[in-house]
């Protein structure tokens, strides 16, 4: 998935950015070694952070239908945040302005990297794949630190973050179709009542030693009648 990320921006600067221009687009880091070896005008695209975009996450199982029926069931795919620091480097500081400003303007008219760019997995989700530009840094991360962590001198950039969509891998095979109608029975507690055959179309009653005893220990106690009073004249 990073890569085809990057081959869709790399187009992409190519294209609306560059145009005829002689300039070589990288995607190496950055640092001061590497700086003093560049002699020819020079595009970094240099990715220094990937993480999960939590607000895109979704919930649940979608479906995969083989002939109309369900045959598995995956994961919605998640979104990743790569996070490109954009640089332009030339003799002169003019000139590296003038790639920033091409740059930024290239950026700005597209809110998704353009589908006709998208290769590979990517572009087989079907899914848009959102890019942002020059927005604040995060609160826990800030680009002097970047500077700092590659050894080299802090330098105006663009701060490019691309979130692209990919597959969990985790499919779920869907239960075999019902290939007879269902049975009932009918059980209680105990092996009691025991289980009903049909006979005729009648179900039959247990046998006489296999129903429950209901005598009681307390024997009803018979009260004697009432003698009728004789009335007195």
């Amino acid at each position: 998935m990073i890569h085809e990320v990057d081959a869709a921006l790399l187009a992409l600067i190519e294209r609306e950015a560059i145009g005829t221009n002689d300039v070589e687009v990288l995607f190496d880091a950055p640092t001061k070694d590497w700086a003093g070896r560049r002699n020819a005008p020079t595009i970094d695209v240099y990715l220094y952070d990937i993480r999960e975009d939590l607000r895109r996450r979704e919930r649940g199982l979608l479906n995969e239908y083989d002939d109309g029926r369900i045959a598995a069931r995956h994961l919605p795919p998640r979104f990743f945040k790569l996070s490109y620091l954009v640089t332009a480097w030339t003799q002169r500081p003019e000139d590296e302005h003038r790639l920033l400003s091409s740059l930024l303007a290239c950026f700005l008219r597209h809110d998704c990297i353009p589908e006709d760019l998208l290769t590979g997995p990517v572009a087989d989700i079907g899914l848009s794949v959102p890019m942002a530009i020059a927005l604040p840094p995060p609160e826990d991360r800030s680009f002097a630190d970047v500077w700092t962590a590659l050894g080299g001198e802090l330098k105006p950039s663009l701060d490019v973050v691309v979130s692209a969509p990919t597959w969990t891998g985790r499919v779920y095979p869907a239960a075999p179709l019902v290939q007879a109608p269902p049975s009932v029975s009918m059980e209680g507690v105990d092996d009691w009542p025991p289980r009903e055959t049909a006979r005729a179309g009648r179900p039959v009653a247990p046998e006489a030693d296999e129903r429950p005893d209901r005598t009681s220990d307390h024997t009803p106690v018979r009260r004697p009648a009432r003698k009728a009073r004789k009335r007195s004249r």
